[in-house]
C-alpha cells in the first residue's frame, strides 16, 4: 500500500502549527468561500499568536477551559487552535442541543469564558440564574471575531505544554440520563488527525471540504486535524447546503469532502442534473467523498457513486477515539459495502460478552486500542473504569462482526438491539432494506414495548420530494425482502428524523416518541 510519507508528528497542536508556519508559509490552510478570505500557515500563526494575547487579557490561564457557541466560519475555527495553542481546553458547544443540557455543560466543564454568536445569545441569556457563577459572556460573529478590545500585553511567555496535556473537552449527546464529557489530550488529537490521513493517503495537495460542525469530533479531528497533520487545506463554509455544496467543491477546487448519510441522501435526491453535468465535467475531479457517524446504507452508497460519479469511502469513528477508527481503502483497493472498513492506526477486535475474543464471522462488541482512544470521562471515573479496560482497551457499546480480510460490519448498537420474542434483531438490517424503496429519503427501525414479544419492531422514514407511498405498502415491500419476524409492525412518516449533531439518527427518542403514540 503506497502511503505518503509526512513530516515526524509534533507532541502538541502548538509545535504543529509553528511547523507549518516554518516549513510551509505560504501554503494556504483555510479558505472560507461566505468572506472569499483565504488563512495561509502563516497567517494561520500569526492570528493564533493575537488570540493568546485576549486570551492572556482575559485572564485566562494553561488548563482553563474555554466554550463557543456559534455556527462555522473563520472565529470558530481560530477559537478551536487559538485554545489548543495557547494550552487551554476547548470545549464547544452545540448550540442545537437544548437549554437543559447546555446549562450543564457549561456548570460541569468549569467554563471560564463562553464565546457566543448572536444566533446563540438567546439561548445563553435565557439561563443566565443557572450559569456558573464568574462566567464571562463575549459576543462573537462567526466571520469577524470576537467583540473585544484589542489587548497590548508584552512578551507573553507561554507556558510549555506537553503531548499529554488536556486539549478537548468534548460531551457526549448520549442516548439517556445527563451526557459525558470526553477528555482528549493533544496526542489524542494528533493520532485522530494522523489515522485519518494515512488511511485516506492526505498530501498537501489535497484540499477538503468541511460542511459538518465545528462543535462535533468529526470535522474537528477529521476535518481540521487531518489537514494539519498533512499541511494540507480545508474549505470552511457556514453550514451544508444542497444548493451550494457542488458549487463550493468545484470553485475551490476539493479533492475530498466528508459528510454523514443524511448529506449523501439529500445531494442525490436534491441536485439538479445541470448541477450533476457540470460534476461530470469539473477540471479537477474529487478524489473521493467520506462518510462516517451513521453506518451507510448499501444502496445508498451505490447509488451516490452512480449518479456523481465519486467513490465514497465509509468509515466509522468516536468521540471517545479522537473520530476515526476504521476506514475503508481508497479505490483501487478493495472497498465493502455495509462497512467501515479497517483499522488504521488503531487495534481492533470482536469480543464475546465475556470478554473473549470470538472468531471471524461472529458477533460479538467492538473494542478499540490506540493513541487516539480518550484520557478518561471528565470527572466521572466510574464511567471510565467501566469503558477503558485494565489492558487499555475501549468498549465502543457497538455490535460488530470482523470477516477474513479484517473488514468489520457493525451490526448495531448494544442498546439498541431490537429483541422480539427472544430473537436479536439488528435495525440496520431494517434501515438498508427500506432505503432500497425509491419513495425513501431516509428511514430509521426500532424497538418498542410490546405486550406480546416484549419488543416489537418499528421504523419511521422521510419521503424523498415528489414521492409517495403508504404504510401498507411499505410494510408489504420489508415482509417481501425480511420476512414477517423483522418486518415493522408500525411505519411512522415525518418531515425530518431527530438527529445529533453528528448527524446520526436518535433511534431511542423515536421509539419513545411512538410508544406515546401506540400505546
Amino acid at each position: 500500500m503506497n502511503l505518503p510519507k509526512y513530516v515526524p508528528p509534533a507532541a502538541t497542536v502548538r509545535e504543529l502549527i509553528s511547523q507549518h508556519a516554518r516549513l510551509q508559509p505560504n501554503t494556504v490552510y483555510a479558505v472560507f468561500p461566505e468572506t472569499q478570505t483565504v488563512l495561509t500557515y502563516q497567517d494561520l500563526e500569526q492570528e493564533v499568536q493575537e488570540y493568546v494575547t485576549q486570551f492572556h487579557a482575559l485572564g485566562l490561564v494553561q488548563g482553563d477551559t474555554v466554550s463557543f457557541m456559534m455556527g462555522n466560519g473563520k472565529t470558530a475555527l481560530m477559537l478551536f487552535l487559538s485554545a489548543l495553542y495557547t494550552g487551554l481546553i476547548i470545549s464547544p458547544l452545540n448550540p442545537a442541543a437544548g437549554p437543559e443540557q447546555i446549562a450543564y455543560v457549561l456548570q460541569h466543564s468549569d467554563t471560564k469564558v463562553v464565546f457566543i454568536s448572536a444566533a446563540s445569545k438567546s439561548v445563553v441569556v435565557n439561563l443566565e440564574d443557572k450559569l456558573p457563577k464568574g462566567i464571562q459572556l463575549i459576543d462573537a460573529h462567526e466571520d469577524h471575531g470576537p467583540s473585544w478590545a484589542k489587548a497590548f500585553v508584552s512578551a507573553i511567555k507561554l507556558a510549555s505544554i506537553t503531548a499529554q496535556n488536556d486539549a478537548l473537552l468534548m460531551y457526549t449527546s448520549g442516548t439517556t440520563g445527563r451526557p459525558k464529557g470526553v477528555v482528549l489530550t493533544h496526542e489524542n488529537l494528533i493520532a485522530g488527525g494522523m489515522n485519518t490521513a494515512v488511511a485516506h493517503g492526505l498530501t498537501n495537495k489535497d484540499r477538503g471540504l468541511c460542511v459538518l460542525p465545528l462543535c462535533h469530533i468529526n470535522a474537528q479531528c477529521v476535518s481540521v486535524m487531518a489537514s494539519l497533520v498533512s499541511g494540507s487545506s480545508l474549505v470552511l463554509p457556514h453550514g451544508f447546503s444542497s444548493s451550494r455544496f457542488w458549487n463550493w467543491i468545484i470553485e475551490s477546487r476539493c479533492s475530498w469532502f466528508s459528510v454523514v448519510p443524511t448529506i449523501i441522501s439529500y445531494l442525490m435526491h436534491q441536485t439538479s442534473e445541470g448541477q450533476r453535468e457540470r460534476i461530470q465535467l469539473a477540471p479537477k475531479k474529487v478524489r473521493f467523498g467520506r462518510s462516517a457517524s451513521a453506518p451507510l446504507p448499501p444502496s445508498l452508497h451505490a447509488g451516490f457513486e452512480e449518479m456523481f460519479g465519486v467513490p465514497i469511502v465509509e468509515t466509522m469513528g468516536l468521540t471517545e477515539t479522537s473520530a476515526q477508527i476504521l476506514s475503508n481503502p481508497l479505490p483501487p483497493q478493495t472497498n465493502k459495502y455495509g462497512s467501515p472498513g479497517i483499522a488504521y492506526g488503531t487495534q481492533v477486535k470482536v469480543v464475546s460478552r465475556s470478554g473473549q475474543e470470538v472468531e471471524r464471522g461472529i458477533e460479538g462488541e467492538l473494542l478499540v486500542k490506540g493513541t487516539c482512544v480518550m484520557r478518561c470521562y471528565y470527572k466521572n471515573p466510574k464511567a471510565t473504569q467501566e469503558a477503558i479496560d485494565d489492558q487499555g482497551w475501549l468498549h465502543t457499546g457497538d455490535l460488530a462482526i470482523m470477516d477474513e480480510d479484517d473488514f468489520c460490519f457493525i451490526t448495531g448498537r448494544i442498546k439498541e438491539l431490537i429483541i422480539k420474542g427472544g430473537e436479536n434483531i439488528a435495525p440496520r438490517e431494517i434501515d438498508d432494506v427500506l432505503y432500497t424503496h425509491p419513495a425513501i429519503m431516509e428511514a430509521a427501525a426500532f424497538g418498542i414495548e410490546d405486550r406480546h414479544y416484549g419488543q416489537e419492531v418499528a421504523a419511521c422514514v422521510v419521503l424523498a420530494t415528489g414521492k409517495e407511498t403508504t404504510e401498507l405498502e411499505l410494510i408489504a415491500f420489508c415482509e417481501s425482502k425480511l420476512g414477517r419476524v423483522k418486518t415493522p409492525k408500525h411505519i411512522n412518516f415525518l418531515h425530518d428524523l431527530p438527529k445529533g449533531p453528528s448527524g446520526k439518527v436518535q433511534r431511542l427518542k423515536l421509539a419513545a416518541q411512538m410508544e406515546n403514540t401506540v400505546n
